[in-house]
């Protein structure tokens, strides 16, 4: 059975959303070489609508690793309004959201990787189906956003279990 892992960025404020004020400083080698190996270990990609437009929109064009790996892998989507995905490999998930990824993982093998921390995970949360959440906490007060660009949300309560932790340069 495959496992859901959510990998996002989050700045000390905890803000998920308005990367460009706080999150691109801190993209490099290392950082690209973690995420690469993320992709890597994982055999399915899992995102709302708003990362697949975000994503569809950008790496179709591109090359590189990165790129061949994330056009060629599975693609879902969890969306009410997307009826025909155009980016290759895309399945749009149909009906309810929790048991279509409860499906979905005991059909994978491997880790569903999901980028952000938006509703979609969120619901995983709250239905204990995110098997990880992955932080990758920025040294910086990002000073933006409202309730639904946060890391927190009001009604949301888990229990993490601290997995390991690493300080990138």
């Amino acid at each position: 059975m495959g496992k859901v892992v959510s990998s996002t960025f989050v700045s000390l404020d905890s803000v998920i959303n308005h990367m460009d004020r706080w999150h691109f400083d801190f993209v490099d080698t290392e950082s690209n070489d973690i995420a690469l190996q993320q992709l890597r270990d994982s055999d399915a990609l899992l995102m709302g609508r708003h990362t697949y437009d975000v994503y569809a929109g950008a790496w179709p064009g591109r090359d590189g690793d990165y790129a061949d790996l994330i056009n060629a892998m599975p693609k879902y989507v969890a969306s009410t309004t997307l009826r025909e995905p155009e980016w290759a490999h895309t399945t749009v998930l149909e009906g309810d959201l929790p048991e279509a990824v409860a499906k979905l993982k005991s059909a994978r093998e491997r880790t569903i990787l999901m980028h952000g921390y938006g509703p979609v995970a969120k619901t995983l949360v709250r239905h204990g189906l995110l098997d990880e959440l992955v932080l990758w906490v920025h040294p910086m007060l990002a000073g933006v956003g409202g309730p639904s660009d946060m890391l927190i949300s009001d009604g949301l309560n888990a229990r993490l279990t601290l997995l390991g932790d690493k300080t990138l340069g």
